[in-house]
C-alpha cells in the first residue's frame, strides 16, 4: 500500500474515533485499571541505588 492510502486510512480511522461515539463499559475500565498490582513503580525507590561511577576516581582527580 502507498504512503498516500496508507495516511488516508490512518486519517480515517482517527476520525472515526474523535468523531463517532463508541459505546464504552466504564465499569469493566475502572475494574481493569484497578486491578493491575504492581504497575506503577515504588515512588521510595532510587534508579540510581546500588550505582558505583567507575569513573568517579578519575573525574576527581584532576582538581
Amino acid at each position: 500500500m502507498g504512503r498516500g492510502r496508507q495516511k488516508a486510512k490512518q486519517t480515517k480511522v482517527a476520525r472515526d474515533l474523535k468523531y463517532n461515539t463508541h459505546d464504552i463499559d466504564v465499569t469493566a475500565l475502572q475494574r481493569e485499571l484497578s486491578s493491575r498490582p504492581g504497575s506503577a513503580p515504588p515512588k521510595d525507590s532510587d534508579p540510581d541505588e546500588g550505582f558505583e561511577d567507575q569513573y568517579q576516581d578519575v573525574y576527581h582527580a584532576g582538581r
